[in-house]
């Protein structure tokens, strides 16, 4: 059987076992999951932030978004096209949002901006900085072009229960630098 085949249908093993638990986590949630994110990114006032819009079950990191946007740039990710890296645009409490590629929305009137730190959604996570996301390779491709450019820091924003074992990762993912859940703080390599 062909490797990469196996690697996908691995992939898709879990990240089915990992929706399924984050929609439970998303569900049971009381509204304070981005309390420890904001923590963290106080640590880091005045740095160009990147967040994102949540889709469907994701944790929401909106309001530490919108706490960080009082002391600079936070952007939120754009698609331009389907092979290439992420951009960011310019995002604040109350901009007006349209609809993007993915559903996932972005402001109307586009400014972009260059992150030094980016929070990143994923499907699963384990504690090695290791993520796997949707699939179509943009925040790999993304982080690579911004660690080529200099330094970047990559916060996985996830759900206690997303954490999974023995990830099907390849040679082209990037690790995070930290995860941050509910109520844990986890940095890679200490």
């Amino acid at each position: 059987m062909d490797v990469a085949v196996t690697l996908e249908a691995q992939k898709q093993a879990v990240r089915a076992a990992a929706f399924a638990r984050r929609k439970l986590a998303f569900e049971a949630q009381n509204g304070a999951a981005s309390g420890l994110l904001s923590e963290i990114l106080a640590g880091y006032r005045g740095a160009a932030l990147a967040g994102f819009m949540p889709i469907n079950t994701e944790i929401d990191p909106r309001p530490a978004m919108a706490e960080a946007s009082a002391h600079g740039a936070v952007g939120v990710p754009v698609i331009t096209a389907a092979t290439t890296p992420l951009e960011f645009a310019r995002w604040s409490p109350g901009v007006v949002m349209v609809e993007g590629a993915f559903k996932a929305h972005i402001p109307a009137d586009i400014e972009w901006m260059i992150p030094e730190i980016v929070i990143v959604p994923l499907v699963a996570w384990d504690e090695t900085g290791g993520r796997l996301g949707y699939g179509g390779g943009f925040y790999d491709r993304t982080l690579e072009g911004l660690r080529a450019r200099g330094p970047v820091l990559a916060i996985g924003f996830a759900f206690n229960v997303q954490q999974a074992y023995d990830l099907p990762l390849e040679v082209t993912d990037q690790p995070l630098d930290m995860i941050v859940t509910e109520d844990r703080v986890l940095t890679i390599g200490d």
